[in-house]
């Protein structure tokens, strides 16, 4: 089942679209805060985003923009203001499709199903994390933060990783030296010190600051 974000702010016609999509047997949401799209981007995790470019505190082209720092998920603008310039500025902004309201339900039906082919046919679905406003990209690796993109070496973003996948809890030491055995980079304890210092670095350094708590004689938590 493939998930759709819808992010329109006139109610009767969020609603509509959530209830058609439905029907066809995909999850549809319609974002309810419009001061924070991505943060219910990333808790949704879409396979696909439904902009319309008129929107409170911030415009659709903004949030494309926030969308494709951290994902290339497909996007349709959907929008009365139709004039060139607006559809220009919808693609370079990063939208893979735009569609004029009103529009029609079996158009808006088969430019989605296009589109989740072209996308997902052969390829696989990323993964996204999200924590404190950075966003963490479990396919590559990344964590993007206030528009830039941190890359880490192979044990750091696995830290980082398991950090995020149990974050509100703490995680042991020995906890991350056997996540790490079984992606077969052997690590010692003195290695895992050194790893999580230099992890730490690049977070503080992006603005991060106590993003990993040590908890002594226990681990480490996401904080």
């Amino acid at each position: 089942m493939y998930r759709i974000l819808i992010a329109e702010d006139d109610p009767v016609i969020a609603s509509a679209l959530r209830k058609h999509l439905a029907t066809w047997g995909w999850e549809a949401r319609n974002v309810e805060n419009f001061e924070n799209v991505l943060g219910e981007f990333t808790a949704f995790n879409p396979q696909l985003v439904l902009l319309d470019i008129s929107l409170p505190f911030f415009n659709g082209f903004h949030w494309c923009s926030q969308i494709r720092a951290v994902s290339r998920v497909p996007v349709i603008f959907i929008s009365s203001a139709s004039d060139n310039i607006n559809i220009v500025m919808a693609v370079n902004m990063g939208g893979d499709d735009f569609i004029a309201k009103p529009f029609d339900l079996t158009v808006l039906t088969a430019k989605i199903q296009a589109l989740l082919r072209r996308t997902y046919e052969f390829a696989g679905q990323s993964r996204l994390i999200e924590h404190r406003g950075a966003v963490f990209n479990c396919d590559d690796g990344t964590l993007t933060y206030n528009g830039e993109k941190i890359e880490f070496t192979k044990n750091e973003y696995r830290i980082l990783q398991v950090l995020l996948e149990h974050r509100g809890k703490i995680v042991s030491r020995d906890a991350l030296m056997i996540r790490l055995w079984e992606s077969d980079s052997y690590v010692d304890d003195n290695t895992l010190t050194v790893n999580v210092t230099r992890l730490r670095k690049k977070l503080e350094q992006a603005g991060l600051t106590g993003f990993i708590m040590t908890k002594k004689g226990s681990g480490y938590l996401i904080g």
